[in-house]
């Protein structure tokens, strides 16, 4: 039976060991740096600069010339087209100006080889489309920054919840510990008749709400790994421990601090706005003509990818779409409306930032007031539990009282430590508001 129980044991043992996580130390630096080789949200924002990029370039079609080659062959009784052939490959005589011929002519073969240039010369409309489009390129470039800069700050925020939470867990194991060591003077003075059974319960009761709370902290601790874990883009299914503490962060701020409109995001808005404000231009400037230059080289002959002829054209054209059914005043209006709407949100989003910041550094303010509070409080709670410890092991003390002062403490410590998360990450908040 002791060999079974032995094999059991055993089996449990190696049963949690292997289900067990890994515990990995990570620095904030290291998961900055997996942040930004990772983070599938910058590659993400990486694309779509790439896709405006794209999209400007593009508009080099305005200066370079479009270039063609084609090489056509064609089997033919009718007279037009049998006469030209001949004449293109220059083998025309005097015997196929006979009407017979010209009317009634024999099927002839042609084959040409054809090397096309268009070359736009003056294109207003594309030249304010390129504009647009660089204007486009640069805030979305901006705004990938931008991205990079709140991912920035969410791993700030997600390492001090890992900080807070070896935290939590370390205070709540200082607890378990205190109510452990309760619970036994508790139970030795109940053997010798100075408390009742109750009181003893009261303390097993505590111990268990620690327990309960160690594992909720547990949890928590999980969480904040596993956040991180899906920030940097990592797969391994491990727990992470910070290689620094949480303690509160000595950075100075500023005595006036301003919006800057240079922040990234808010530049961005400035060029999606001046994108929409060329955009306009260029629909308007359609209404103008345009002047593009043209040529081409020929080859001609009655065998395939052959050229005993040749011949060549260039010239210019102005076109001038004077009407096309209102539509180019709809299309106009339409992009008035748009750069209307967007010199409105650009000012919204303006108010918008600066309430936010003037919203954060109250915040700031306050959570710098509540830490002498919590750390005040975190003193006094301390000395109040070892006073009522003291005289609870005289006998002059309630288990209630001494419990009470015992939960206190470690909520006190909780509370000073979330406090501290709170301004260290409103001052990185702030600090990401105020970025230029």
């Amino acid at each position: 039976m002791n060999r079974i129980h032995i094999i059991i044991f055993t089996l449990i043992g190696f049963i949690i060991t292997s289900n067990a996580q890994e515990v990995v130390p990570i620095s904030k630096s290291l998961v900055l740096e997996k942040l930004i080789e990772g983070n599938q949200n910058i590659k993400i924002s990486e694309e779509d600069f790439k896709q405006a990029r794209a999209d400007y370039r593009q508009t080099n079609a305005i200066f370079l010339p479009n270039i063609t080659a084609s090489h056509t062959g064609i089997s033919t009784t009718n007279p037009l087209m049998a006469f030209g052939s001949k004449l293109n490959q220059e083998i025309l005589t005097a015997s196929d100006f006979n009407p017979a011929l010209l009317n009634d002519p024999d099927q002839i073969q042609n084959f040409a080889t054809k090397f096309e240039i268009q070359q736009p010369l003056i294109n207003m409309d594309g030249l304010y489309q390129r504009k647009a489009a660089k204007a486009k390129m640069d805030a979305t470039y901006l705004q990938t920054e931008r991205n990079t800069d709140f991912l920035i700050l969410e791993i700030d925020k997600a390492y001090m919840k890992l900080q807070l939470a070896y935290k939590n867990l370390e205070v709540l194991e200082k607890a378990l510990e205190a109510a452990n060591a309760n619970k036994k003077l508790a139970e030795n003075s109940y053997k010798q008749g100075f408390l009742q059974r109750s009181d003893v319960l009261s303390v097993e009761v505590r111990t268990t709400e620690v327990q309960n709370q160690m594992q909720i902290a547990k949890s928590n601790l999980e969480n904040a790994s596993n956040y991180l874990s899906f920030l940097m883009n990592d797969q391994q299914d491990v727990i992470y421990k910070p290689s620094d503490s949480l303690v509160v962060d000595g950075y100075s701020i500023k005595a006036n601090i301003v919006l800057s409109e240079s922040r990234s995001d808010i530049k961005a808005m400035q060029l999606a706005t001046e994108a929409y404000t060329a955009n306009n231009k260029a629909d308007k400037m359609a209404f103008l003509p345009r002047l593009n230059a043209f040529g081409s080289y020929e080859l001609y002959d009655d065998q395939i990818f052959q050229g005993a002829a040749s011949g060549y054209l260039f010239g210019a054209q102005l076109s001038w779409d004077i009407f096309q059914g209102s539509k180019r005043f709809g299309k106009a209006q339409k992009s008035q409306a748009e750069l209307d709407k967007a010199k409105l949100q650009y000012e919204q989003y303006l108010s918008q930032s600066k309430l936010e910041l003037n919203k954060t550094k109250r915040m700031l303010i306050d959570s710098k007031n509540r830490l002498k509070l919590t750390e005040l409080a975190v003193e006094q709670s301390k000395e109040s539990l070892r006073i009522r410890t003291n005289r609870f092991k005289e006998g002059l003390e309630k288990t209630s009282d001494l419990l009470l002062s015992e939960t206190q403490y470690a909520q006190k410590q909780l509370e000073y430590y979330q406090t501290i998360f709170e301004y260290n990450y409103t001052l990185a908040y702030l600090n990401f508001l105020t970025k230029e």
